[in-house]
């Protein structure tokens, strides 16, 4: 099967409103190309919930603080529309920015709160760029599901508020990450990594790990993530820009293991900045005592 590529927004509509009309289900993945596996289990995912699926592709200049790096990020369309079509994808939406973004084009979506602090704090309008450009793909798609994958587990927050304030009628699905062999996060920008830092690079999944293990079993917060910043400056990585304990259902910060949380991390490798997140489960004592608590 192949996947048609789609430059237009109002062909997109025009092909989704067919979809409608024969009482189809349509999902949506959204993506800045240069895909891997984890991408494609987003489109698995979507594959089997829906009956039509589009992988839109847009490389959204709104959210890269660097012009170089928005410049240096991999663009790889003819191999993003082929691996789309191996798994089954229907479109391939890949509009340009001056479409995205017409001349005098002069609004902007903010999300307040679970975009403030962790990677919020150091890509200033970071996410008032992915809140702007989520919220077109979704309307311009018109799909009654969107897929994203928890490895961006902060962006997932965003995404799920705006769509409850604006009353965007679409289900958020998250997927989890997806890993390599050695326990790396796929990420586009792990491209990047020389050979050297592409074998540092597991030791900040390796350390979460740990780490939680550590959390899991009473020790102190603030002690336990004070050695992990310096294992993981031990390990290789050049900074970390935050590793930080936050609440799963809102990111508030937590300095106690009392409510299921995340484990969340940002770390720079040479020139690569790697995101990764572990989930904080309550352990099974400290479960039953609040649910003792709440009834």
């Amino acid at each position: 099967m192949s996947t048609a590529i789609v430059r237009i927004v109002s062909e997109l509509r025009s092909i989704v409103a067919a979809w409608r009309r024969e009482g189809l289900r349509v999902a949506v993945v959204p993506t800045m190309g240069a895909l891997h596996e984890g991408h494609l289990s987003l489109v698995r995912a979507a594959l089997a919930k829906a009956d039509r699926v589009i992988v839109t592709l847009f490389v959204n200049p709104k959210q890269f603080n660097n012009a170089d790096d928005l410049a240096a990020y991999p663009r790889t369309e003819h191999d993003d529309a082929a691996k789309l079509a191996s798994v089954g994808a229907h479109i391939l939406y890949a509009p340009d920015a001056a479409d995205m973004y017409p001349q005098g084009f002069a609004t902007q979506v903010s999300v307040a709160g679970v975009s403030e602090g962790l990677c919020g704090a150091f890509r200033p309008g970071h996410f008032d760029g992915v809140a702007t450009v989520v919220t077109k793909l979704l309307l311009q798609s018109g799909a009654d599901l969107a897929f994203f994958g928890e490895k961006d587990f902060q962006q997932l927050h965003v995404v799920r508020r705006l769509v409850r304030d604006l009353d965007i009628p679409i289900e958020i699905i998250a997927g989890p990450t997806v890993r390599e062999a050695d326990g790396l996060a796929m990420s586009s920008r792990n491209a990047r990594l020389s050979l050297a830092e592409r074998r540092t690079a597991p030791r900040l999944a390796e350390i979460l790990v740990q780490t939680v293990d550590r959390l899991r079993s009473g020790e102190a917060v603030e002690g336990v993530l004070s050695e992990a910043r310096q294992k993981i400056l031990t390990a290789g990585f050049s900074n970390v820009e935050y590793l930080e304990l936050r609440a799963n259902d809102d990111l508030a910060p937590i300095g106690r293991l009392d409510r299921p949380a995340r484990l969340l991390v940002a770390a720079w490798l040479g020139q690569t900045r790697l995101i990764d997140n572990v989930e904080v489960t309550l352990p099974k004592c400290a479960a039953a005592v609040l649910q003792q608590a709440a009834a």
